[in-house]
């Protein structure tokens, strides 16, 4: 089958996860993407863990599908290679810190000249511009500077998020402008220039408690896997010791709540849980009276007047259930990848398409593919030889 982005050749200058996990993406959609790593030792993402089967679990999440070239850019021989590529290349990403692309001669204004077509996306911590613009930028600082942590957590203690949410909220937004710029490209004949930055990226995602918080109001307690304003929303203990979640979103599921599931109609209409802000005011309480309820029952009991109920709950799972998930394996999410160490698992990306399949090709070895790639563009062996003799691959 056609994919979207067959046609489409995307250079990566990354390094981590924002810009992999970008680039990756395109990669699902067909487009064929040329990571340049450091010669030798590459990406240094490839050296966070060994958890899957000697490889990096960040690395092997998120560098299937792409073609690995090692170049050294600060020698002229490499850097001549990678203009060559950007002279005909659709897309150019790159996360190294701001400033540093324009001091290697790869600015934006640049590469408009090198090639008009060509849509460069830079992914920083907080922009190319703007007073905090050279400051490092780490998730779980971006985390903490866009507030994330100020409302997750306990109420003793603020807990980052268990994966790199603005890295990945980074990444999502590249993917997007970039798929909007190529459609753009189709009426104007001409690229673009996308400025990332973590920081707005999370900042977007944090919308509610901002907006929660607007004109000096209270922002939203931490509230641990409860829900900061709607209650009951969370997690709650069960006789047999697991924990189920629950959510109620209107007072149509909270009449049924009781009914069906408390076994009391009374709480239906008690003036301290009549409406949410009366249960959320109250929430101490009606914990306590949940708690009591389900004390007496099983998982299965529980979940069995939920279902009734029609009110919505899930389990509590940790990695290994969500590996033997029985909604991902019903609906065929994993597939098998190829990679240096032999066939690993990966989810097919969200989203099925009727139209056509994903991408799914193996994660690269550190420049498994610089030989080929330097071939296609015309350098004899020998040139090849001496550039590695050099230390310029």
């Amino acid at each position: 089958m056609t994919r979207p982005l067959d046609h489409i050749t995307v250079v990566s200058l990354e390094h981590a996860i924002a810009a992999p996990f970008c680039t990756r993406q395109l990669a699902d959609l067909g487009a064929r993407v040329i990571k340049i790593e450091r010669p030798d030792v590459g990406d240094f993402a490839r050296g966070y863990d060994q958890r899957v089967n000697g490889m990096s679990s960040h690395f092997t999440w998120t560098n299937r599908s792409k073609e690995s070239l090692c170049l050294d850019i600060k020698h002229d021989q490499a850097m001549q290679v990678l203009l060559s590529l950007l002279k005909t290349a659709d897309v150019f990403v790159q996360n190294l810190a701001p400033g540093a692309t324009a001091r290697l001669g790869l600015s934006a204004e640049q590469l408009k000249a090198l090639n008009p077509r060509l849509v460069v996306c830079d992914i920083s911590g907080y922009g190319n511009d703007g007073p905090y613009r050279d400051k490092k930028a780490y998730d779980l600082l971006i985390q903490s500077e866009a507030g994330f942590l100020s409302v997750t957590g306990t109420p003793d203690s603020p807990s980052k998020a268990g994966c790199s949410i603005a890295d990945i909220a980074a990444g999502m937004y590249a993917y997007t402008n970039i798929l909007s710029a190529l459609l753009l490209r189709e009426k104007t004949g001409e690229g673009s220039h996308i400025d990332v930055s973590m920081l707005e990226s999370l900042a977007e995602w944090m919308s509610f408690p901002l907006y929660y918080a607007y004109d000096q109001a209270e922002p939203p307690v931490r509230s641990g896997a409860s829900h900061a304003t709607i209650y009951p929303y969370g997690p709650f203990p069960v006789g047999d010791g697991a924990t189920v979640m629950l959510g109620l979103q209107n007072e149509r599921e909270w009449v049924l709540f009781c009914e069906n599931v408390l076994q009391d109609s009374s709480l239906a209409t008690d003036e301290r849980f009549h409406n949410n802000t009366q249960r959320h005011l109250h929430r101490d309480l009606l914990k306590q009276w949940i708690a009591d309820c389900f004390s007496s029952l099983t998982t299965a009991e529980v979940e069995a007047r939920l279902d009734q109920a029609k009110i919505a709950h899930a389990r509590m799972n940790g990695m290994h259930e969500v590996w033997a998930h029985p909604q991902l394996q019903a609906r065929h999410r994993w597939q098998a990848v190829a990679s240096p160490v032999g066939e690993v698992p990966a989810l097919l990306p969200p989203g099925a398409n009727s139209a056509f399949n994903y991408r799914m090709d193996a994660i690269p070895a550190v420049g498994e593919h610089t030989q080929s790639i330097l071939k296609a563009l015309g350098l004899s062996d020998e040139t090849i030889a001496q550039m590695k003799a050099q230390e310029a691959i």
